[in-house]
């Protein structure tokens, strides 16, 4: 059953929410963005007022304030920041004051919307009901083959004693196995992790499509998450650029989406 369900609101606005996790009573909310919420990002060239709009656009129609947007400038690495009460806000009005070179962000404090950027690389979600942790993760090939995932699992652990069979994980909407062609430059970072018939499927003259969502589903297993505690989602960005924004379909000039993830006080 695909777990990112589409909600649109009377004005059209649409919105992929992680209904289990959003459907539950300790005050989560997590999901992913649309090309109807509008371009997010700040680094695509947008006039940088109408991306503030639409942050403070999509923050109304998940009921949170504008005041807990807390998000990162991501260099495609596996570097994860540990948000503090005081770290609210960072990068909401601005690239600067984002944490910087990072691609994941983990916290156990509640009122902090979490955030990260996409237009075809894979979001990762991970909550522990047990610590309240949560953690929001950014894996373009070159984070995936850096074990961004393991790395997050862990600093969940060493900072909250976050126990990874209690984690709950999903990976939501990115680009699939069916659009993502790679050459050999990208293989080869892939193969010793032996996984080859999951994630690799050959075409022509040493290129291949690749399974990032399974590549990213085998680190989470091999970290600890039960494999019935990952939802993984169907939907390809590329597939979908009627709803969802493309970096590779669209050739580079696009939009990005956001994933959000944070749990609100009781």
């Amino acid at each position: 059953m695909e777990p990112f369900l589409l909600h649109t609101d009377k004005d059209d606005a649409s919105l992929l929410q992680l209904k289990s996790w959003c459907n539950n009573a300790d005050g989560i909310t997590a999901g992913f963005t649309t090309r109807q919420t509008g371009n997010v990002a700040l680094h695509v060239g947008d006039n940088p007022s109408v991306v503030l709009l639409n942050r403070k656009r999509v923050t109304e129609l998940l009921d949170w304030s504008f005041e807990t947007w807390t998000c990162a400038e991501q260099v495609h690495g596996k570097q994860v920041y540990v948000a503090k009460r005081n770290d609210t806000g960072r990068g909401r009005n601005d690239r600067e004051s984002a944490f910087q070179n990072t691609d994941a962000i983990i916290t156990n404090e509640p009122d902090l919307l979490l955030v990260m950027f996409f237009a075809d690389c894979v979001p990762l979600y991970f909550y522990d009901p047990v610590t309240n942790a949560i953690g929001l993760a950014h894996a373009g090939w070159k984070g995936t083959v850096a074990n961004i995932v393991a790395e997050t699992i862990e600093q969940m652990s060493s900072h909250f004693g976050a126990k990874p069979e209690n984690i709950n994980a999903a990976i939501g909407p990115s680009i699939g196995s069916c659009c993502y062609e790679v050459d050999e430059a990208v293989l080869k970072h892939v193969r010793p992790f032996g996984v080859d018939k999951d994630v690799i499927s050959h075409t022509t003259d040493g290129r291949a499509h690749l399974d990032l969502k399974q590549l990213n589903r085998h680190f989470m297993i091999k970290a600890g998450i039960l494999p019935r505690h990952i939802e993984i989602t169907s939907l390809c960005t590329s597939c979908r650029t009627d709803l969802l924004f493309s970096h590779r379909m669209e050739k580079g000039d696009t939009g990005r989406m956001m994933s959000w993830l944070g749990r609100k006080s009781r």
